[in-house]
């Protein structure tokens, strides 16, 4: 049996930025498509993209998996095409932003094999524009999700200020 090809598209959004937040994915290999979003009440554009790639690559159930995933962002993009990552890791990501979402992504992205396509945002790329209305309007949600290490960050940053 070969691995299935997976095509997933990712967006993030942060009304804010620092604000209400969320993200949004659809998932397509063959006949199938999914399509989930989740809101957070408080966050970053960036954990937003990267946490849609990360749950996008978390919901696959066959390893090894032949992905391309669809992002408009060069942050996440870039981190893994221009191979920061590998620095990253060697460094411990000290001085990385968003260390607890990178260490996520390295444990599932090792698990597949997994290509990234930058694709411009707001422009007439369907998966990207469905996607960036998921997360927008789960930003809107009413019972948002708390980003944890966001917030506990954010707070004792300010401690210190």
């Amino acid at each position: 049996m070969t691995n299935p090809q997976i095509e997933i598209y990712t967006d993030g959004a942060a009304r804010g930025n620092p604000g209400p937040g969320g993200y949004g994915i659809v998932m397509m290999s063959g006949n199938y498509r999914k399509e989930l979003s989740e809101g957070f009440r408080k966050t970053t554009n960036n954990r937003m993209e990267l946490l849609a790639v990360i749950v996008a690559l978390e919901t696959l159930k066959v390893e090894n998996s032949n992905v391309t995933v669809y992002t408009d962002s060069k942050y996440v993009s870039e981190a893994v095409n221009q191979d920061w990552i590998s620095t990253w890791i060697k460094k411990n990501f000290k001085k990385v932003k968003n260390p607890d979402l990178w260490k996520r992504f390295i444990n599932i992205y090792k698990l597949h094999n997994v290509k990234f396509v930058w694709v411009k945002g707001h422009s007439d790329n369907e998966g990207n524009n469905r996607c960036d209305y998921l997360a927008v309007e789960a930003s809107k949600k009413t019972n948002l999700l708390i980003d944890h290490f966001y917030e506990t960050i954010n707070q004792e940053e300010n401690k210190l200020l």
